[in-house]
């Protein structure tokens, strides 16, 4: 029988005595531990880098951000005043519209009323000028008829209407003219009788009416007892301005006998 006689400094191979640690294994890991401590390193040495990029950018953020600020309120100040160019030229522009609108239809109004006024103002006119003419026309045939009206038994009421409304003038001329018609019929024992035909305004100058009035005039006297028709024609001037005063007769001298 062999006998193995063991080494006491030696051990086993892979085998580790107890209380020693395995020499192999520090010499794995030391490899690990020194890599371990350069990317430790790395890390730091990146994260100081990306934190000072990062401080670095910060920094330059900083420093840019009041100039774009500015930037930004500048153009917004532009845009702003801008639009309130636009509100203000549009502003502008409604205004003058409207005012223009507003003048246009001033001097259409303004127009319509004169246009109005002065056509009122010759309807008017119209209106008393025929008042006139109708006035003056119904004067002198009223005049007419009355002056053709005699009765030789009552000279002074025919001499009365003969001289009614007359001139201070034209009185005295028509009853001298009467006071030598009275003696011719008298003897003749004239009577006559007139009924209104027409009147009609000849001329009208600054209120003074020339009017030619036409009556029927039926006559009876001794030589013609059963009466004598006709149409007896005046021609009667009227100052309207002196209360229609008639101031001429014309027609009268012939029936007298005078023309």
């Amino acid at each position: 029988m062999t006998s193995t006689v063991l080494n006491p400094g030696k051990s086993e191979p892979g085998k580790s005595e107890p209380g020693n640690p395995d020499p192999e294994k520090p010499d794995a890991e030391k490899p690990d531990a020194g890599k371990s401590d350069t990317e430790n390193s790395d890390a730091e040495n990146s994260d100081t880098g990306n934190s000072d990029t990062g401080n670095s950018d910060a920094g330059n953020s900083d420093t840019g951000s009041p100039s774009r600020r500015e930037r930004r309120r500048e153009s917004s100040a532009r845009r702003i005043a801008g639009r309130d160019r636009q509100v203000s030229l549009h502003s502008l522009l409604v205004g003058l519209t409207v005012g223009l609108i507003i003048v246009a239809l001033a001097v259409a109004l303004t127009i319509s009323m004169w246009l109005l006024v002065g056509k009122s103002d010759e309807l008017n006119a119209a209106a008393a000028a025929r008042d006139a003419d109708a006035k003056a026309e119904q004067v002198a045939l009223d005049y007419a008829v009355g002056a053709a009206q005699m009765d030789f038994s009552k000279p002074a009421e025919w001499r009365g209407r003969l001289t009614k409304g007359t001139s201070k003038e034209l009185t005295n001329r028509l009853t001298q003219a009467a006071t030598s018609m009275e003696q011719i019929i008298a003897p003749l024992q004239w009577t006559s009788s007139a009924t209104p035909i027409t009147a009609v305004v000849r001329s009208d100058d600054d209120g003074t009416y020339v009017v030619d009035c036409f009556v029927n005039v039926v006559t009876k006297n001794t030589q013609a007892p059963e009466g004598v028709q006709s149409t007896a024609t005046y021609s009667v001037t009227i100052d309207s301005d002196k209360d229609w005063t008639i101031t001429d007769v014309g027609g009268i001298d012939a029936m007298l006998g005078e023309k």
